[in-house]
């Protein structure tokens, strides 16, 4: 994440970019500098995760209850303070940034590998030195915050782009977070989630002016610095010759700063003192050794111009380009348009659309009338990019295809003003016909030359692959629901066709219990069906997903494609209309029809409606793992049962002091082996909330505190139900533990 070598450059060569503030000071003077504006920070939630989760008993997850807490409290101190905040969560993962995602990925599958080898090997849980983020903390996290009442967004592209775009236009007092790359975006103050203390809300603040100060850059240059170092478009090793020469003929070297600190200053050297000098007369190209990776740097340097912003190494011969990160608005409600990037070879400026999610070269915008190409052009005060224009003035939105048809924009219907949104898939396959005549669309995208989205992945020649495109107003909602993280994963499968979950702590060697990944395939087919519609046209095979989920032995070289289980509802299908927007009091049964018929589970329903909601949810969740799970033991369910009917009375307090019962200091060897089943069951059940005991002991504890196992084996006998009875009639059995008193 964030510039190859940076982080520790400033920490330790560079320490006076760094300087300690008093947010509540910045807030302060910018209500004296702004009047009636509310003091803004912007918050790139996913660094903050490890800042938020504290326990040192963490390899188990949960401590859903306690986390919150802590979310109540980092909230609290900064309104307190008069100080809003926005945060950002991961939405996607951009086509051109998947190497690099898996490439993390396959070095987290590493690093889980150690933390199972600690719990067999020392017999104790593994300490914060080795901490992983638990499974779905993210996602707990964005509800969570919702709770809260913060406001909270899901990107559409990556991350730390739209946060330094909303920090920007919207004047924000600083972004909270833990990556370079916000030295490098031109937008506000970059403050670090890591030297921050939520009692005095100090930190520190890195200065990008002072950076370059040190450098003897203008802060234009350090997009160029940060590609020519590495970065997550740039590979380290594209550049690394070329590193190696500046730092051979480097005559400043500090033995302080270390390899790579010397470096860093090497080529920023070579920046000021010989690209400077021949600026605006030679090529960037000529200057450097670009060779076949010319189209990835200018795509990389123009990833951190963000909207209405200009490169001074991208001027000569200037053509608009959009990249994928190059996109209209951040926030939904906004309406600056699409910015300009500069491609220094190509021909006079000509304006062209994008759908940042295409990947395919389409006409250029013209006027329908003259046939003549429309420019784009910025207003250097605004730093915004306005709508296309005709010779006569006249303002066309956006850009209009030869048919005098607009481009679809996402209409906010309280505003009534337009929004330019993603609304139409990657789509490189052949599109059912009966799709083409009802949307009539043109996806649009610039890029230069070279720049061609390259399709590594494999596919299989037998498999027919269809990506559906859903209703447009319907794709609209899922979007909104995507943006405002009231949904998570909906929209990029209804647009891209595409889905990808990172890694959970599964232990590759543990053949007995099967990775979530498989485990909860069938429903995501079954919901894969709801999502992309009714496909069966006679034609096709159906709409196939590309699935990037990390699980022991995948290489992740290629996704899985799985294709939709078509289900049978009583009534049939019912449309995402009826799902998600119906008021209908006959939807609500519906609603339930469906969420049964994922988990196939219609032939319960009635048993399952005499048990109230939340409860019923986790019934649901509970027969579906004994179904799909051989290995998972009566004491499983155990425990899966008593986190949800033991801990609701209980405070944060009283769970936070049960981490001494947690700990393994005397532990057996079957005891080590309860713990490190007990990690994996948790990956499997990562959506069951507040777990926070590991071993039969403590959830009989939890009961009423004086059970123990055998007593609780009694009870269950007692009630009417054996292990053998769970495997034959789990509904049963679960439903007589919830209802018997």
């Amino acid at each position: 994440m964030g510039v190859r070598g940076l982080q520790g450059f400033v920490g330790s060569t560079c320490p006076q970019i760094c300087t300690v503030v008093n947010i509540q000071e910045l807030a302060e003077h910018h209500r004296t500098k702004y009047p009636g504006c509310t003091p803004t920070i912007v918050v790139d939630a996913m660094c903050c995760l490890r800042y938020w989760y504290t326990p040192e008993s963490w390899v188990c997850g949960g401590q859903w209850r306690e986390y919150f807490a802590a979310l109540r409290d980092f909230v609290a101190a900064f309104t307190s303070a008069g100080i809003k905040l926005i945060f950002f969560f991961d939405g996607m993962v951009e086509p051109g940034k998947r190497d690099e995602w898996v490439k993390r990925r396959l070095k987290n599958n590493r690093e889980i590998s150690k933390i199972f080898h600690h719990i067999k090997s020392k017999r104790d849980e593994p300490g914060r030195n080795m901490f992983f983020i638990p499974s779905g903390l993210a996602i707990f996290t964005r509800f969570a915050l919702k709770t809260l009442g913060q406001e909270t967004f899901c990107s559409l592209q990556e991350a730390d782009y739209e946060v330094a775009s909303y920090g920007l236009q919207h004047n924000c007092i600083g972004i909270l977070g833990e990556d370079t790359d916000y030295l490098i975006y031109d937008t506000c103050p970059y403050l670090s989630i890591g030297d921050l203390c939520l009692e005095t809300l100090e930190t520190i603040m890195l200065c990008r002016e002072k950076l370059c100060e040190s450098l003897g850059l203008h802060v234009a240059d350090l997009p160029l610095l940060a590609c020519l170092l590495g970065n997550d478009i740039t590979p380290e090793g594209m550049f690394e010759s070329f590193r190696y020469k500046c730092l051979s003929s480097y005559a400043s070297v500090k033995e302080n700063a270390g390899k790579k600190g010397n470096i860093i200053l090497a080529v920023s050297d070579y920046i000021s003192k010989v690209l400077h000098l021949h600026q605006g007369e030679k090529k960037i190209e000529e200057m450097l050794p670009l060779g076949p990776n010319k189209a990835l740097f200018y795509k990389g340097v123009a990833s951190y111009l963000l909207p209405g912003q200009i490169s001074p190494w991208l001027v000569q011969k200037p053509k608009v380009i959009i990249t994928d990160k190059q996109v209209a608005s951040l926030n939904p409600e906004s309406k600056q348009e699409v910015p300009m990037c500069i491609d220094p070879e190509s021909k006079p400026e000509v304006p062209v659309c994008t759908n940042s999610e295409s990947v395919q070269e389409v006409p250029m915008c013209t006027d329908p009338e003259s046939k003549q190409e429309i420019p784009m052009c910025t207003d250097p005060e605004s730093k915004q990019v306005p709508m296309c224009t005709v010779p006569e003035s006249k303002q066309v939105p956006m850009c209009t295809v030869p048919e005098s048809k607009q481009v679809p924009m996402c209409t906010d219907p309280e505003s009534k003003q337009e929004v330019s949104i993603y609304a139409y898939p990657e789509v490189k396959q052949k599109l059912p016909s009966e799709a083409e005549a009802p949307l009539n669309l043109e996806a649009f995208m610039c890029m230069h030359p070279e720049i061609k989205q390259e399709d590594t992945m494999d596919i299989e020649p037998e498999i027919k692959q269809v990506t559906m495109l859903p209703d447009s107003e319907i794709l609209k909602v899922a979007r909104m629901h995507h943006v405002h993280s009231e949904s998570y994963l909906v929209y990029n499968i209804m647009s891209n066709g595409e889905i990808e979950c990172s890694n959970t702590l599964e232990d590759e060697l543990d053949q007995a219990l099967p990775s979530q990944a498989f485990i909860y395939r069938p429903i995501r087919q079954r919901v894969y069906s709801l999502l992309l519609g009714d496909w069966k046209d006679g034609t096709s095979t159906g709409p196939v997903v590309k699935e990037w989920f990390v699980y022991p032995g995948n290489s992740l070289r290629h996704p899985d494609l799985v294709r939709p289980l078509q289900m049978t509802l009583q009534g049939g299908t019912p449309s995402l209309e009826v799902l998600w927007l119906s008021q209908d009091p006959a939807a609500q049964a519906r609603r339930l029809d469906s969420l049964l018929a994922c988990f196939n589970l219609s032939s319960s329903k009635e048993e399952l409606q005499a048990i109230e909601s939340p409860l019923r949810a986790l019934c649901c969740l509970l027969i579906y793992l004994f179904v799909q799970v051989d290995t998972l033991s009566l004491e499983d369910l155990h425990a899966f049962i008593a986190q949800a009917l033991c801990l609701q009375g209980k405070s944060t307090s009283q769970l936070m002091n049960l981490q001494e019962a947690d700990s393994m200091s005397t532990t057996s060897g079957e005891d080590t082996r309860c713990l490190e089943g007990s990690v994996g069951r948790r990956c499997v059940a990562q959506v069951l909330p507040s777990f926070r005991v590991i071993s039969p002991s403590l959830t009989s504890e939890e009961r009423d505190g004086s059970w123990n196992h055998t007593s609780m084996k009694e009870e269950l006998l007692f009630r009417g139900f054996s292990p053998m009875d769970c495997k034959k009639c789990p509904l049963v059995c679960f439903q007589r533990m919830l209802l018997t008193p």
